[in-house]
């Protein structure tokens, strides 16, 4: 399923694919107004499915540490308020999520990154973060 949500440059929050066209993407805000846009070639887009956590000793893919933090918080919004929590409380948080995160290269900014983008996740009903059945059985 994360391989079909998207992180577009310069634009706040997250959106699914819905279709291509010649030279774009046609995507949709998970936000409330589920407004579609076209996201051209030239701007910057990562699906989520491509995003890494670094670890001590590598990457931790972001789908495993997503369910570490659904599991921490019982499939709920986070526990933790990414506007208010300063930077110890922030590495506080993932440290218990994922506790060998390298904090030399992940920043406070990439911690409130992770936790909305789980927020707006866990917000629009895409709570199953593993497993390729899931992702095949929702496509059809």
């Amino acid at each position: 399923m994360l391989k079909t949500i998207m992180s577009i440059s310069g634009k706040p929050g997250l959106y699914k694919l819905i279709s291509r066209g010649k030279n774009m993407l046609i995507v949709e805000s998970l936000s409330a107004d589920k407004k579609r846009i076209p996201a051209y070639n030239h701007e910057k887009m990562i699906s989520l499915g491509d995003i890494a956590i670094f670890v001590e000793d590598g990457e931790a893919p972001l789908k495993d540490v997503l369910a570490a933090i659904k599991e921490k918080e019982n499939g709920n919004v986070a526990s933790i308020d990414v506007k208010k929590a300063d930077d110890k409380a922030l590495n506080a948080y993932l440290a218990e999520v994922l506790p060998d995160f390298d904090r030399d290269r992940v920043y406070s900014r990439d911690i409130k990154k992770l936790i909305s983008w789980y927020n707006i996740l866990v917000t629009n009903g895409i709570t199953e973060f593993n497993g390729a059945a899931t992702e095949e059985a929702t496509a059809e």
